[in-house]
Parts: C-alpha cells; sequence; structure tokens
C-alpha cells in the first residue's frame, strides 16, 4: 500500500520494498525543503549524491559567478536511479551523519 507523502508525485514507485526509509512505503516522513538536481554519483550503499547549479553574485565586480551545491540523499529500493538522472529530493529527519534528504521521484532519466 502506497501512502500520501504530501505533496503531488507524477511517478509513483510501482515496485514493493522493505526499506524502512522509503517516503512511499517505510515509516519515514518528509518535510520541509525541496531540491531538484543531478545525480553525480551512486557509489554507496543506498546513497546517492545529487549537484545542481546556482550563480552568485559578486558585488566587487559587478558579475556573477557559477557555484554548486552538492547533497547526499538516500536511495529507496523501489526507485531505480543512475548517475546522470535528474531527480527530486525532499528534506527528512537525519538519516546517518550526512543524510538528510530522500529520493522522492525521477524526473529524467
Amino acid at each position: 500500500m502506497k501512502k500520501n507523502i504530501g505533496i503531488e508525485v507524477r511517478n509513483v514507485p510501482k515496485k514493493k520494498c522493505e526499506d524502512k526509509h522509503c517516503p512511499f512505503h517505510g515509516s519515514i516522513v518528509v518535510r520541509g525543503r525541496t531540491f531538484n538536481g543531478k545525480v553525480v554519483k551512486a557509489n554507496m550503499q543506498k546513497t546517492v549524491t545529487i549537484e545542481w547549479p546556482r550563480l552568485m553574485y559578486l558585488r566587487k565586480y559587478e558579475r556573477y559567478e557559477k557555484r554548486r551545491s552538492r547533497i547526499k540523499a538516500h536511495k529507496p529500493d523501489c526507485i531505480d536511479i543512475n548517475v546522470g538522472d535528474e531527480v527530486m529530493v525532499m528534506e527528512s529527519r537525519p538519516i546517518s551523519k550526512t543524510k538528510n534528504f530522500v529520493i522522492v521521484e525521477a524526473i529524467k532519466r
């Protein structure tokens, strides 16, 4: 049984998983900030690194510089993600020392 996680998700996972940190099948609650980014690393167990670009204004030079933000997010078993995929993540309670986000859906593959 899939539960309502509080936001509209277009690609609800069809696979069933036993992951307790899955927002659809487990007991974790998602709340707070939401980000869209690209998966740049997927070599850890149930963890992916997500990055997105942003612009920072430099007043001295009156120009913008490119920067990037990176976070680690939990990857549930029911969502298939590879490096290069565009994903949407939501904030949750801390899952580990560095993970505070959970993947909610894969936007582009």
